[in-house]
């Protein structure tokens, strides 16, 4: 098979029954365009994976897992193995609609974006477990993280390939995609999408998954703000610590001297901890950035990305694919 345009990545867990009908839209809505399919099966146990096998479709790639290895590493998974110029990614579940791939490539072509993202309409599941967790998880995001999109809990986005090979995903980050996504510098909007619900299967949604968003969070705001200058984080915070440790015990100094009995008084231990507080923070602040000059030197990284590399006296631009 010839290196596709267009890579969708459906990564599914234990969806027999959407199997054949998933396959069959994509078939109708994706006609014209030159495109392959990445199913990832995410260590399913019922049938899924064979349903996958029986459909004889040209087009079609599945990997494997060994077990069930979560949305994440699946999606890495897919997105590592997609050809195409362009990558969609989607639910496996049928409440993402194939239809609406097509508009949204055409619409970040236009745009010159890097990343379409998706906004339920209509969105069909349960207000109380689904769509009110869902809100506020949006609403934290956004306001942490600066990234105002509506919702990123829609799996539904188009993505220029090699935006979508450099936001490393891993552990559970697939819900902070466009933050990665802007840690890359990526241009990106955001369109309407339909949403259905559930023909067949269960939600492997819940509200414990909403409730991990906080610990998430506190990464994905290290990596936006500190990702390259940890000293800013943990030395801002150990410079405090330890000169408002220091003031106290040379205030105790100055009362021991002066003859009064400072042993014992709650005041010299804070003064005791927060120095030595102080001293650890800044310690491990010049490890990190030690270990952050380790990533890119020894990986020949730049923290930086260059989108285009402009020579007015050409008629061409070139592409900096190694930055």
């Amino acid at each position: 098979m010839n290196t596709p345009h267009l890579s969708v990545v459906i990564c599914v867990f234990n969806e027999e029954d959407n199997i054949e009908p998933l396959v069959l839209q994509l078939d109708n809505q994706l006609k014209g365009l030159d495109y392959e399919l990445v199913f990832v099966d995410d260590g399913s146990t019922d049938k899924t994976l064979n349903n996958l096998k029986a459909q004889q479709h040209p087009r079609l790639r599945i990997v494997e897992f060994r077990r069930n290895f979560g949305q994440s590493a699946a999606l890495a998974a897919g997105i590592e193995h997609a050809r195409g110029a362009w990558i969609a990614t989607m639910d496996g579940d049928l409440q993402n609609d194939p239809e609406d791939i097509p508009r949204m490539l055409q619409m970040a072509k236009d745009g010159n974006l890097d990343m379409m993202a998706g906004i339920r309409q209509k969105r069909q599941d349960g207000m109380l477990l689904r769509k009110v967790p869902s809100k506020i998880a949006n609403w934290m995001i956004r306001r942490a993280s600066g990234v105002y999109l509506h919702d990123y809990g829609c799996t539904l986005r188009v993505f220029r390939a090699d935006l979508a090979k450099s936001i490393g995903l891993y552990g559970e980050l697939h819900r902070f995609i466009p933050v990665l996504a802007d840690l890359e510098g990526a241009r990106m909007d955001e369109t309407p999408v339909r949403h259905h619900a559930r023909q067949h299967g269960q939600s492997k949604y819940g509200i414990g998954r909403t409730m991990r968003v906080l610990s998430d969070l506190l990464l994905i705001l290290f990596l936006k703000r500190f990702r390259h200058k940890p000293m800013h984080l943990f030395g801002g915070w150990g410079v405090l610590s330890l000169g408002s440790g220091s003031v106290i015990l040379l205030y105790l100094l100055a009362e021991k001297l002066l003859g009064h009995d400072i042993w014992g008084r709650p005041l010299l231990m804070l003064g005791a901890v927060l120095v030595m507080a102080g001293l650890q923070l800044i310690a491990l602040g010049i490890l990190a950035e030690m270990q952050v000059r380790i990533y890119y030197e020894s990986q020949d990284k730049r923290p930086y990305r260059v989108r285009h590399i402009h020579q007015p006296g050409f008629k061409e631009t070139v592409d900096s694919d190694k930055a």
